[in-house]
């Protein structure tokens, strides 16, 4: 068996701590499976002597980077702290210091992974990120080789798993969003603040990841419409069964003509989509080729054993080829420019909830504005009447519009003195 394989680490929190102890557990079948030993010579913390999940003998722990670039005996960092800033800066120096990197930060990918990708290319050396997606999921490996003879069309994900949940409780148990959150929060999927997720950066970052892959062409986290869940009622859920919809949080990107189109939303899905039916804490990516088709890729999309098995499954592609010095792979990053679409571009069919004043006269009132903006209604359904306050509830799904005359309807609408709410505005997906 040739030398050992020496890594260092910067973080070691949950998923720092499942990539360590499966590489003390399973240390002899990675061995053999590698040629080399895979050694964890350096691993730097922010706090030394702060409880952890994995025992690891006190001189490995450094609150000094530095230390893991400049030693010659780590060829990969594995760089599981997260956020931004230093993670950024912490990659640069491995890869001027010669290092792999492996990374789990879907942050630092989506903002500056097509950067990241070229510097270490041009160092001859490789930045894996396979966990940065997905968790355990094989998301990044098939963009980058499996797929590459196919014209992506379209990415569409369930793929944050703490909105998921909560939208699973609501949608079959009744939940309201904030008991739902909390509980969420109870079991460790949401976070104490959980805007990251609730509000849709966390997928938005995972988007722009695939986006960019997928198309060829710089996606950022930016160029992404973004909604969150916030605003969501347990009725919504309730009418949308009745229509047979289910609600989820979609991440989408799509060709259109005249570029690429890119959302994060809670939207209908019909009840026979794949997408619809992945509940709980569960991910799905659903990937359109011009060759392959629909394939779906769908698993457990967070926590410290999928997340680790990524970033395992990367250290040992890298610790493979450092052992028989066979890395001499193209730089498949993006080719060139392509337009980012705005809300204008958007065309869909609409699911609006809005209470209004109770009497006769009160729809054909909706139904001018909607029509002054050719917005077509398919269907209304009047819900709940309050007698004590004289309004009523109506669900009304339209015909495909553009969003932007939608929006002007709507505006309109809640303008309107028999208005009281225009509680609920959804796209209707697919």
């Amino acid at each position: 068996m040739g030398r050992s394989i020496g890594i260092g680490m910067i973080g070691l929190g949950v998923v720092g701590g499942g990539v360590v102890r499966a590489l003390q557990e399973r240390g002899e079948y990675f061995a053999r499976q590698v040629g080399a030993p895979l050694v964890v010579r350096r691993i730097a913390v922010r706090d030394p002597a702060k409880p952890r999940s994995v025992s690891v003998p006190p001189e490995l722990l450094t609150t000094n980077a530095e230390e893991l670039f400049e030693d010659p005996g780590i060829d990969v960092i594995v760089e599981v702290m997260g956020g931004e800033e230093p993670a950024r800066t912490y990659v640069l120096r491995a890869l001027e210091a010669g290092k792999h990197v492996v990374t789990a930060n879907k942050e630092l990918m989506a903002k500056w992974g097509p950067e990241l990708l070229a510097e270490a290319h041009a160092r001859g050396r490789d930045i894996m990120f396979e966990a940065s997606v997905g968790g355990g999921i094989p998301l990044i490996a098939p963009l980058r080789r499996d797929l590459l003879a196919n014209r992506i069309t379209s990415v569409r994900a369930v793929i944050n798993g703490t909105t998921n949940y909560i939208l699973t409780r609501m949608a079959h148990e009744g939940a309201e969003y904030g008991e739902a959150l909390a509980e969420a929060q109870r079991l460790g999927y949401a976070e104490p603040d959980p805007t990251n997720d609730v509000e849709g950066y966390d997928a938005a970052y995972k988007l722009a990841i695939l986006a960019t892959l997928a198309f060829r062409a710089r996606v950022a986290p930016s160029d992404i419409m973004t909604e969150g869940i916030t605003k969501l009622s347990a009725r919504d859920f309730q009418y949308a069964s009745e229509l047979g919809y289910v609600i989820k949080l979609l991440a989408v990107a799509e060709e259109r003509p005249g570029g690429l189109l890119a959302r994060v939303a809670p939207v209908l899905l019909h009840q026979s989509e794949p997408l619809a039916k992945v509940d709980g804490v569960y991910n799905a990516v659903q990937i359109e080729g011009d060759l392959t088709g629909m394939v779906l890729f769908q698993g457990r999309g967070a926590g410290a054993e999928p997340t680790a098995s990524a970033v395992v499954a990367d250290l040992l592609d890298l610790a493979h080829s450092v052992v028989y010095g066979t890395r001499d792979r193209k730089y498949w990053g993006p080719e060139g420019e392509i337009p980012i679409l705005g809300p204008e571009a958007v065309e869909s069919r609409f699911y609006v909830r809005v209470t209004v004043s109770d009497r006769p006269g009160v729809l054909a009132r909706l139904a001018k504005c909607l029509g002054d903006h050719e917005v077509s209604i398919a269907a209304v359904n009047q819900k709940e009447a309050n007698e004590d306050q004289q309004t009523a509830e109506l669900v009304i799904m339209t015909h495909r519009a553009r969003e932007s005359a939608m929006l002007a309807a709507l505006k309109e609408i809640a303008a309107l003195p028999v208005t009281t709410e225009v509680s609920t505005f959804l796209r209707v997906e697919g």
